[in-house]
């Protein structure tokens, strides 16, 4: 039976020009996923009522741009709360093999952001390791060997200023203060006891990882526990800061044409109040402190290349202590923030 209710104001753009395709974003959408980022699991309806708006659309919203594969909920372990060491590594190839050498690095499961840089000869890519002890073996055994890798070099990450739970809708302003509130969790508590997670941990992250919002039923099959214990085990993960969640989107709607990499050498004394300024920055995705000579790192979203300039020489400018900077472009993007790569998924204007 056909209905005759009519969408509501919000399905039909809100009033703020709604493109009106499948996948356009409008100023609904984007305090959607700004919830989201917030907290990946939030019932539709503590949502709607936050946002002003019925369960419905909500519901809706969040269908249609998942189905369209617009945006996607993960479920992710926090590196720094469980202890592992991140790198940041520089793969120099030769153009020909540079995609297939990006897409054998992206098809790890301990690897995250790998995008093609610089032309196409260089590969970057977040690398994850369970402990120090480990990180040899990942970087020089684990990374693809092939007479078309010209060379390597890997960063490890110190401190991270900017990046994980913290995404960059949340500069965006979709959301006011008050919202935001209503739909933080409550911080991770410091006393908690360190988290070690057992294989039916990891099963449970391996399908967070494609899908956070996966409902409890298939989690527990997954893991082998109860919902019960699911819901308990959820509440544990978080309050050790252990799980987080992320949002995987298109910024190219959001107004965002271009990604660089910078690569920034900064006086010791003035590292810490430089990467804390960087991080308050709105074009700033991803910042932290790594070894190597370049001892600052962001990965910097822009309009377009004039508005890299401007940002170059007015914010980047402007920070004390700064010696030199590399900077990078990014050409192709080819995995996201989860460990899962899918190849006939990656798009050129994700985050980050």
């Amino acid at each position: 039976m056909k209905s005759d209710r009519k969408p509501e104001a919000a399905d039909r753009g809100n009033g703020t020009g709604d493109p009106g395709g499948p996948t356009g974003l409008d100023a609904l959408d984007h305090r959607l996923i700004h919830a989201l980022q917030l907290d990946g699991r939030a019932p539709f309806s503590r949502i709607a009522g936050v946002l002003g708006v019925s369960d419905q659309t909500v519901a809706r919203r969040y269908t249609r741009h998942r189905t369209h594969g617009t945006l996607k909920v993960l479920g992710l372990p926090n590196a720094q709360a469980l202890g592992e060491v991140q790198w940041l590594v520089r793969v120099q190839c030769t153009p020909d093999a540079a995609v297939a050498v990006a897409e054998a690095l992206a098809r790890r499961p301990d690897t995250s952001w790998v995008s093609l840089m610089s032309g196409g000869t260089e590969i970057s890519a977040v690398c994850r390791a369970v402990s120090s002890d480990h990180s040899d073996v990942l970087l020089l055994q684990k990374l693809p060997r092939t007479p078309s890798v010209i060379g390597v070099t890997a960063h490890c990450q110190l401190h991270q200023f900017y990046g994980g739970p913290q995404g960059l809708i949340s500069k965006s302003g979709a959301l006011t203060d008050e919202q935001i509130a209503r739909l933080s969790p409550p911080p991770p508590d410091p006393a908690a006891a360190p988290v070690i997670l057992t294989d039916a941990d990891r099963r449970l992250f391996d399908v967070l990882a494609r899908d956070g919002r996966t409902p409890l039923a298939e989690l527990a099959a997954a893991t082998g526990w109860s919902p019960t214990t699911v819901r308990r085990r959820f509440a544990e993960l978080r309050a050790n800061g252990v799980l987080y969640y992320d949002v995987d989107y298109d910024l190219r709607q959001f107004g965002y044409g271009v990604m660089v990499a910078l690569w920034l050498s900064v006086e010791p004394a003035r590292l810490a109040a430089a990467g804390e300024a960087m991080a308050a920055h709105p074009e700033v995705a991803y910042a932290c402190a790594t070894t190597g000579p370049n001892n600052l790192f962001a990965s910097v979203l822009c309009r377009d290349v004039g508005a890299v300039y401007t940002y170059l020489t007015t914010r980047v400018a402007a920070l004390t202590g700064v010696r030199s900077m590399e900077s990078a472009p990014r050409i192709r993007h080819i995995k996201g923030p989860g460990p899962l790569f899918s190849a006939g998924h990656a798009a050129p204007g994700r985050r980050r």
